[in-house]
C-alpha cells in the first residue's frame, strides 16, 4: 500500500473512533458557498476540525470551514460531509487535494457527491444561482492523482444512474461539461472564449482530481456546480470571491433541499 493510501486508512480508522460509525455510505464535499446547505442533510452525529484526522491540511480559503461532519440521513444512510476542501492552488501538491476522498472510500463510502462554485460559460442559457449537473470534465490543471502505469477508464466519471436520481429530485437540472483550471487566478476573456470552443459549460478550480480519485477507489460520483458568475469577459464585470460566497448564501436553502432529496434516493 502506498503512503497516500496508508495515510487514508489511518484517517479512516481515526474517523470511526471519533464518530462511532463503522462504515459510511455516502460522502459529500461542500464547495465554496455550499457549506450552509449541509444543514439540510440531517442532524449531526459528530462534527470536528478536519485537522483532527491524520493527513488533513488546515483550511486556507474563505467559505471552506475545514470541518468534518457525520450525519445519519432520514433514510438511515450514514453520510460523511466535508465542509470545505483543499485546492491544488494552495501549493500543497495533489495528495492533500484527494486525501478526503480516499479517506471517505477507506471508511466505506461507495457514493461520492462533489459540489463546487463555478463560472458559467453559457450565460445565454445559464442563470447565476442555477445548479448544474456535471456530465463530464476537461482537466486543464496539469495534474492527476494517479501516477505510474495506473490506467483508469474515464468514459463515465460522473454516474448516469446518480444523475438520473438527481433529475428525479429536480427535473429542471441542466447538465454541462466542467473545465478545471489550477487557479488561483480567474480566467482571462481569451481563455473563456477558448473553453467555449472546446465544449466547456462551467469553469472552476476543483472537483476533477477528487472525481478521478473516487473512481480509482471504485466509488460512483455525482457532481453539482452552482453557477455563481458568468465567465470573464462574457458580461463585462470583474470577478471576485465574495460574489461566489454571496450567491451560495442566497441559494443555500434550495441547494440543501436538492442534496437532501438526492441523498434520500440513494
Amino acid at each position: 500500500m502506498s503512503n497516500a493510501f496508508s495515510l487514508a486508512a489511518d484517517a479512516a480508522s481515526a474517523l470511526r473512533a471519533k464518530t462511532g460509525v463503522d462504515a459510511f455510505d455516502v460522502a459529500l464535499v461542500m464547495g465554496s458557498g455550499w457549506v450552509p446547505a449541509a444543514d439540510a442533510i440531517g442532524a449531526p452525529l459528530a462534527e470536528f476540525p478536519s485537522t483532527d484526522l491524520p493527513g488533513f491540511a488546515p483550511p486556507a480559503v474563505e467559505g471552506h470551514a475545514g470541518r468534518i461532519r457525520a450525519v445519519k440521513a432520514p433514510n438511515g444512510r450514514h453520510v460523511l460531509i466535508f465542509l470545505g476542501r483543499t485546492h491544488l492552488y494552495e501549493g500543497l501538491g495533489v495528495e492533500p487535494v484527494v486525501h478526503g476522498i480516499r479517506t471517505a472510500c477507506a471508511a466505506g463510502a461507495r457514493v461520492v457527491v462533489l459540489t463546487n462554485a463555478a463560472g458559467g460559460l453559457r450565460p445565454e442559457t445559464q442563470n447565476v444561482g442555477d445548479p448544474v449537473l456535471i456530465s463530464d470534465h476537461i482537466n486543464l490543471t496539469g495534474a492527476n492523482p494517479l501516477t505510474g502505469a495506473t490506467f483508469l477508464d474515464l468514459t463515465e466519471v460522473y454516474s448516469k444512474r446518480l444523475r438520473a436520481l438527481a433529475r428525479e429530485a429536480d427535473p429542471s437540472l441542466a447538465e454541462g461539461v466542467y473545465v478545471a483550471f489550477r487557479g488561483p487566478t480567474y480566467e482571462t476573456p481569451a481563455e473563456i472564449r477558448m473553453l467555449r470552443t472546446l465544449g466547456g459549460d462551467l469553469i472552476g478550480m476543483s472537483t476533477v482530481l477528487e472525481a478521478i480519485a473516487a473512481r480509482q477507489c471504485g466509488a460512483e460520483v455525482l457532481a453539482l456546480s452552482l453557477v455563481t458568475n458568468p465567465g470573464a469577459g462574457l458580461v463585462g464585470e470583474p470577478l471576485n470571491h465574495e460574489e461566489v460566497l454571496e450567491v451560495g448564501r442566497a441559494t443555500a436553502q434550495r441547494m440543501g433541499g436538492l442534496l437532501s432529496q438526492v441523498v434520500g434516493k440513494l
